[in-house]
């Protein structure tokens, strides 16, 4: 679904982002300067409303984008003992954003998580069937999970807003603590499951691309196909550092050691895919925009 314009022409853009000292929302931040989209970032809570209409009213934007809320630190086992707090950010906060932007008439472009579904009977490990937009969330293992299952379903009523389903997001700069894959180098040991996972090098253009042809409702917002833990360290390796090497354990061994089971699965991106043609692979993109413009090897 596309929220219509009024007239020939669309306005000039001006963005409204909010999650300024998060990844995803500096890294907005960035695109905007580099594409010469003005842009500002909120200073409201997300729980405040009236915080909120005050950020619209002085930045007056064309669309908004929601790249806060809370994930844990150092990972979401935090979210288990922190319930609350977990709640006012991620549910209480993100449905005012969504209430107030459509008093406003404005578009909510909401990165959302599609850890909300787990490998079942319908959607094998491994068969290439993944979940798709309108599917039903599966994965309640995470009181993370659990919250932003529960928001993206009361989402669905808002037709002002665009869910974005990132998973596992990784980025070229492989220095961040908050990229996948320095996360997984710097672990004892690993799991070895394919997912579905998102370059932001790729997507996060996109994203500002679905704002500007005014695009909502759900998607899953990954690279096509899945790619597995050892895969990417095999990269790493190949590309990175040809002396690095790592550790496997399952799934009943990783369960020791943390808190709430992760979720692992593979969504379906050909709504994704129709919209943007030129969406690479996972792999494909990997190696595109992450491990060829970081490599210290001499792999062809």
């Amino acid at each position: 679904m596309a929220i219509s314009t009024n007239g020939s022409s669309p306005p000039a853009l001006k963005f409204l982002i909010y999650g300024r000292t998060g990844w995803i929302g500096g890294l907005l931040g960035k695109l905007c300067t580099a594409q010469g989209i003005p842009f500002a970032y909120g200073a409201g809570r997300l729980e405040n409303r009236a915080q909120l209409e005050a950020d619209i009213d002085e930045v007056a934007p064309t669309h908004v984008f929601n790249a806060a809320g809370v994930t844990g630190r150092p990972n979401v086992d935090w979210c288990e003992t922190h319930r609350v707090e977990t709640i006012r950010a991620n549910v209480c906060g993100t449905l005012t954003l969504a209430d107030v932007c459509r008093a406003r008439g404005l578009v909510l472009i909401n990165y959302a998580t599609g850890c909300i579904f787990e490998y079942d009977a319908a959607h094998p490990l491994g068969s290439g069937v993944g979940f798709k937009e309108e599917d039903t969330p599966n994965f309640v293992g995470s009181f993370y999970s659990k919250t932003k299952a529960m928001v993206e379903e009361l989402l669905k009523n808002y037709e002002n807003v665009c869910t974005l389903r990132v998973r596992m997001p990784i980025s070229s700069d492989l220095s961040n603590p908050r990229n996948f894959i320095t996360k997984i180098t710097r672990y004892d040991k690993v799991v070895d499951i394919p997912n579905s996972m998102t370059i932001l090098d790729e997507l996060l253009p996109i994203s500002i691309e679905m704002a500007k042809r005014n695009l909502t409702g759900i998607w899953n917002f990954t690279n096509p196909g899945v790619v597995s833990h050892n895969e990417i360290l095999e990269m790493y390796r190949d590309y990175i550092d040809p002396n690095f090497s790592w550790k496997n354990f399952n799934l009943e061994e990783q369960a020791k050691v943390i808190v709430a089971p992760r979720s692992n699965n593979e969504l379906d991106t050909v709504k994704l895919k129709t919209e943007f043609p030129e969406l690479l692979s996972i792999k494909e993109s990997l190696i595109k925009n992450v491990f060829k413009p970081n490599q210290k090897t001499s792999k062809a």
